[in-house]
């Protein structure tokens, strides 16, 4: 039984180190103007974190998985959150000057030229 749980141990340490590599290998050769898009997969990618937690949470049976569960809850639902708000400021340099501004900035600055005519 011991020697199964350290074969476990190595095998997920090996995929996950496998998967680290291939990430930073992959992300390193994505152009700047796929960003966005990068990010906003990402955001999924921490959803299904968030989600992960909540079942670590509501299936824990002692205070280090509830406080691991709490904790991948807390960090998954900050990364989605500020993931969000990055893409929504990223997406912002990609409008226009005019489709930048808010509306009533808009529609008061057609106002203000319409009445000079």
């Amino acid at each position: 039984m011991d020697s199964q749980m350290t074969v476990n141990v190595y095998a997920g340490a090996y995929i996950f180190m496998l998967a680290a590599f291939a990430g930073w290998v992959i992300i390193g050769n994505v152009p700047a103007i796929l960003h966005t898009p990068l990010m906003s997969g990402s955001n999924f990618v921490h959803g299904i974190v968030v989600v992960g937690g909540l079942f670590v949470l509501l299936n824990a049976t002692n205070v280090l998985e509830q406080s691991i569960g709490f904790v991948a809850v807390l960090l998954g639902a900050g990364n989605a959150a500020g993931g969000y708000a990055v893409t929504v400021r990223m997406l912002e340099m990609f409008k226009s000057t005019d489709e930048a501004k808010p509306h009533h900035t808009r529609r008061r600055h057609a106002i203000r030229h319409a009445k000079k005519a």
